[in-house]
Order: C-alpha cells, then sequence, then structure tokens
C-alpha cells in the first residue's frame, strides 16, 4: 500500500493533501460520518500519526462536489479524527488547486475556488499578479455567537467563555484570564488549559447545534489583545482543537470566530480589519464581508506555502501500521 500526498502549509501550519482515497456518501458531511468508521480513518491514521505525521498534523482527502456549484470537496482530518471546518486548510486548498492547474486560474486577477466542506460551502479567493500568487482569502460560512458569559470554574481559576460556530464550534476566552499570555513558553499550559475547557463545555447546551454532526465544542481559542492598529483590533490567540492539537497559524477558522465575536460586541466594523497573529508571529487580516440575520461571513486573509510531494509506503512487516500518538 502506498499514497501519495502534496504537502502545504498556512502561516506555518501543516496541511496534507491526499486525492484518490475512496469516500462513501452523496454530500462531504455525509463522507465525513461514513469515513470515521470507515477505510478511509486507517488512510488518516497511517498518514497523520508519527511515524509518518505527528500529533499536530492536519490534512484532508480529496473529494466529489456535493453538486455542480462546487470545485471539489475535502475531508480534513487531525489526530484524532475529522473536523467540520478547516479555514487555514481552505486557504491551502485554494494554492494548490491554482498551482497545479486543478481549476483554471486568472494569472492577473482574482480566482474563486469553490469548496464543499462538512459545515457547508465555501470558497479560497486567490489573487494572482503575473501568475504569481499574493495572497488568499477564505470566505467562511455564515458565523455567529452562540451564547456569552458562561462561568466556569477551571483548574486555573473561575473564568467566562463564549461560544461561536463558524463550521465548527469554538469557545473563547482571554489568556489573562487563566495567567497566561499567548507565547510558546507558555504553549503547555496552553494546551492543558484548552483542553479542559472543551470537554468542560462540549456537551453544553449552547453547542448542541440542529445539525447534530456539528454539535460539540471543537476547541478552545486563547486570546491576547494588542489594541488597536489604525485598521481595527490587534490580537494574539492560539487556537487549542481536537484533543491538544496546537494551530500555528492564527486558525482560519478560528479568526472566523474572532470576527463573529468582535462584531457582535461592535469592537470590528464594517471596513474595518483584525490584525490577528498566532503563538508564532505569524499573521492575518480578517473582516467582516456582510452581516446576516443570524451572524456574520467572515473573510481571512492569508498564504499558503508549498512544501514538497511525499510518497508514503507501508513495509509488510511494519510493527506500527496504524501509527501511534503520544498526546
Amino acid at each position: 500500500m502506498h499514497w501519495t500526498t502534496d504537502d502545504w502549509h498556512t502561516a506555518g501550519e501543516p496541511f496534507r493533501i491526499v486525492e484518490d482515497v475512496p469516500t462513501h456518501g452523496t454530500t462531504v458531511a455525509e463522507r465525513r460520518i461514513a469515513a470515521i468508521d470507515g477505510d478511509a480513518d486507517q488512510v488518516r491514521r497511517f498518514l497523520c500519526l508519527e511515524p509518518r505525521g505527528h500529533d499536530d498534523m492536519y490534512g484532508g482527502f480529496i473529494t466529489p462536489p456535493d453538486d455542480d456549484g462546487a470545485d471539489f470537496g475535502v475531508l480534513f482530518w487531525h489526530k484524532d479524527g475529522f473536523s467540520t471546518a478547516c479555514g487555514h486548510g481552505t486557504i491551502a486548498l485554494g494554492a494548490w488547486a491554482v498551482r497545479t492547474g486543478r481549476v483554471a486560474s486568472d494569472p492577473d486577477g482574482v480566482t474563486a475556488v469553490t469548496i464543499d466542506v462538512p459545515s457547508g460551502r465555501v470558497q479560497a479567493l486567490v489573487r494572482q499578479t503575473g501568475g504569481r500568487i499574493d495572497d488568499i482569502v477564505f470566505r467562511n460560512v455564515e458565523s455567529r455567537v452562540l451564547t456569552r458569559g458562561i462561568a466556569l470554574t477551571t483548574s486555573r481559576g473561575d473564568v467566562e467563555v463564549d461560544l461561536v460556530f463558524v463550521g465548527a464550534v469554538y469557545a473563547t476566552l482571554p489568556a489573562a484570564a487563566v495567567g497566561l499570555d499567548v507565547t510558546p513558553a507558555h504553549t503547555t499550559d496552553l494546551i492543558a488549559i484548552g483542553r479542559e475547557i472543551k470537554w468542560a463545555l462540549n456537551e453544553h447546551p449552547a453547542a448542541e447545534l440542529s445539525d447534530s454532526r456539528l454539535s460539540g465544542v471543537y476547541g478552545t481559542i486563547l486570546f491576547d489583545d494588542l489594541g488597536r492598529t489604525e485598521h481595527g483590533p490587534h490580537q494574539r490567540n492560539v487556537t487549542v482543537f481536537a484533543d491538544g492539537e496546537v494551530d500555528r497559524s492564527p486558525c482560519g477558522s478560528g479568526t472566523a470566530s474572532r470576527v463573529a465575536l468582535l462584531a457582535a460586541t461592535g469592537e470590528l466594523r464594517e471596513g474595518e480589519t483584525l490584525t490577528h497573529d498566532s503563538i508564532i508571529g505569524t499573521r492575518f487580516h480578517a473582516r467582516i464581508a456582510e452581516r446576516t440575520p443570524n451572524g456574520v461571513i467572515p473573510e481571512v486573509r492569508g498564504n499558503a506555502s508549498r512544501i514538497g510531494s511525499c510518497r508514503f509506503e507501508l513495509d509488510a512487516d511494519d510493527p506500527l501500521p496504524s501509527g501511534f500518538s503520544l498526546r
């Protein structure tokens, strides 16, 4: 058995793209559910976990779209399973689709790459000059605040947490509320409290959505408020998702979550830009693209870089065909 991957990173966060993995269902949402306990999950483990990946690896299986309105679909995956949304992956897929010719592009304009994901239909708007990618805008599904100010007692004290839906549910709170700041030196503590809050709120009533496939808290966002630039709010965040994975980028869907919440509180207004930094110092810019009856459509701007292509093989005598995790 062997699999060929095209590896990218978006602002430092990996994205491993894999074609030709069989999936089953008529929609991407159905394919995700079927994959969780199917053969595709074995491929996920093989490519994601050590020794071929690591506990913070991320990637996606390319699938057919739900219908002719999209260019293709994708099943996003991480060390613990298949996620419903991924902004940094959408940005990487936009670059991949244009660079490989999967989607015909305008070398001196903006090309819309439309992608079906488990939570809906999203776009990567790829802007080029002279055939070179300048930047990519991730246009998300409708995003909305679910509830604010949930009182929670944690191992680091009493806090108030907000829940926001952006294709997945995120819990959000200031890092200072748990005595931390978003710096690499605090990574271990940020992971621990992020996991604790996620699991404490995973079955909160506000995280129970009408589509149960989207229910539950996917990750915890801890942020530092860095004031304002001349264009709008400036923040730094770390998103601890799944069961303790750390997003090296500012997190595409996590940034969309911040846009939705800041729009609801009035801290981010139309025409303003959220400058959003990651724990490693990389940056996204985001804005309110439009208001909707229940929230906003966020747009997150970043870029992706190709790392290379890999061919992974399973040795017949390999004692670890399903990989392993130390976290």
